[in-house]
């Protein structure tokens, strides 16, 4: 059981304090108790708590009062409230007022572990949410769309699938976003309040990758000392997503397709089927036709995981974007790194828009985050970055070289001409000879 969950009993006998706190720690909880309501929040302020099991009736501040307190200074904490049989009315009240769930005393030992559980399994998923939004607003502007541009139509398609439950078949070279592309799959669809799931199938091996999807009972193999949910089950109610599935081998795929045919899994050494509900959104850099027509994937899982597909482009087949993306990360890592740096000299701009960018978006932030560490001005210049410092391999290829920068330049200005003289640090009679040298025309 996660430590991360905290869990407050509140309540004016000690011998309920005591007995509770007891069973939870030897399910492995973080405890802490109460006598009073005052205590309670007092606890609350100094620590913080995820769970709390409230007594409805105690001396002082009642259980109802408590719960609206605590409503006020944590409003995502989880509040289980304790009854007697003859307080249930009062207790139904709580309920209406946000309470999780109610028990009633004596308590089930059994039955107050599974409450608990379930409890904690929806804080851990209202976390996960939570953090799945902070990192989508912090990404977000890498999936720049500069109007008309390439990464305009991605996000039409995202907006046009996400709230069905149709399966998406993300494709794109390493490095251009497929996953932060998932999680806005996600967090746009109708299942944004479930968990997202993902995996990289490539970077696991076939047996390793098989307990991983689908769990496994104890003693399905050598260490599987206890039952273990895999990672399709976590992802009942919300999102699956598998990167790399171009990597997966065929078996694997064989017993994805049933899980995707029948909605159930079955965990490895088991017998009984889990009814499963997720939708699943895939990735890979590979080209799926090629593999299925030479029978490296089963043709039937690909028709079944492509039923609608989003291709992202690479980046330097979207060099307009490079001088947002660019400056999106000088000021991410600027702030992480407490620096100031404001901005990038025309030669260093000059010299992201014209390199073709093999590792895409990730190599850009790298290469910016190197350059915000090694920049000693209030500006970075072009030979912070080793791309930019490197000769051509030889004389004849000045002249490609040149071109391509030129043609670069141009698209990430919309071929503004004066724009593009600038960049280059020409003027624009200049830059026009140079089109017309190397056939080079305005769109």
């Amino acid at each position: 059981m996660t430590t991360a969950v905290r869990i407050l009993v509140v309540d004016d006998e000690q011998h309920v304090r005591n007995s509770l706190a007891t069973w939870f720690r030897e399910d492995g909880y973080e405890v802490a108790t109460a006598a009073s309501g005052k205590d309670a929040l007092a606890a609350l302020a100094r620590e913080g708590t995820n769970i709390l099991l409230v007594d409805i009736k105690m001396p002082g501040m009642d259980g109802l009062e408590l719960q609206r307190k605590v409503r006020e200074l944590a409003p995502d904490a989880t509040i289980i409230i304790m009854t007697a049989y003859a307080s249930v009315e009062t207790a139904v009240q709580a309920l209406k007022e946000g309470a999780y769930d109610y028990i009633v005393k004596p308590f089930d030992p059994e039955e107050v572990s599974r409450l608990v559980r379930k409890a904690a399994e929806r804080y851990s998923l209202l976390a996960e949410n939570r953090a799945l939004r902070e990192r989508l607003a912090d990404a977000l502007p890498t999936l720049v769309a500069t109007p008309g541009g390439a990464m305009a139509s991605v996000l039409e398609l995202v907006d046009r699938v996400a709230p069905t439950d149709t399966s998406v078949l993300i494709t794109g070279e390493s490095g251009t976003g497929k996953e932060l592309v998932a999680r806005l799959v996600h967090a746009k669809s109708n299942r944004r309040f479930g968990p997202f799931v993902a995996v990289n199938c490539g970077a696991l091996a076939e047996g390793v990758l098989e307990s991983e999807l689908f769990g496994h009972e104890r003693g399905a193999f050598t260490g599987a000392v206890a039952r273990r949910r895999g990672k399709v089950e976590l992802a009942d109610e919300g999102t699956l997503f598998l990167d790399e599935i171009g990597d997966v081998s065929p078996k694997v795929q064989v017993d994805l397709l049933r899980v995707l045919q029948e909605r159930v899994l079955t965990r490895v050494g088991g017998n009984a089927g889990v009814p499963v509900n997720f939708r699943l959104v895939t990735a890979t850099h590979r080209d799926l036709e090629e593999e299925v027509a030479a029978d490296r994937f089963r043709e039937d899982f690909y028709f079944r995981i492509n039923v609608f597909t989003i291709h992202l482009p690479a980046l330097r087949e979207r060099p307009e974007d490079i001088p947002i993306l660019a400056q999106h990360f000088l000021k991410q890592f600027t702030s992480q790194m407490s620096r100031r740096v404001a901005g990038f000299s025309a030669d260093a701009m000059a010299a992201l828009v014209a390199y073709p960018w093999p590792g895409n978006v990730r190599e850009l932030a790298n290469a910016v985050e190197r350059a915000v560490v090694m920049c000693r001005g209030e500006q970075i210049e072009a030979k912070l970055f080793p791309f930019a410092a490197a000769p051509p391999a030889s004389e004849s290829s000045m002249a490609a070289v040149e071109e391509a920068h030129i043609r670069r330049v141009l698209a990430s200005c919309s071929y503004n001409v004066a724009g593009a003289a600038r960049i280059l640090e020409v003027d624009r009679v200049t830059l026009y000879n140079k089109m017309k040298k190397y056939g080079i025309e305005r769109p």
